[in-house]
């Protein structure tokens, strides 16, 4: 892999480690939404951005709508959660 290319964990790792996505408003940037990702003890572990991160669905998958929007949403995340992400302890 060459250098400076992120790495992600397994999915199935990521269905062990992440609890919950949330939807939220950045923090800094009035009207900007976020995904962030928690881990099963409420910590922080990264988060995208939601307009970027749906457009890139949308992309993909045209013909999504609604709640299978965001589960593929969902998914995509769930297949990029950084290596740095989960080695924080």
């Amino acid at each position: 892999m060459p250098e400076g290319q992120m790495q992600f964990i397994s999915y199935e790792k990521a269905v062990e480690v992440v609890g919950n996505i949330v939807e939220e408003e950045h923090l800094h940037e009035p009207g900007r939404r976020i995904l962030t990702v928690y881990d099963k003890k409420g910590r922080e572990l990264c988060w995208y951005d939601a307009e970027e991160l749906l457009a890139e669905v949308r992309q993909e998958k045209s013909d999504l709508k609604g709640d299978d929007l965001k589960r593929e949403a969902v998914r995509v995340v769930m297949n990029q959660i950084p290596e740095w992400a989960v080695d924080k302890d």
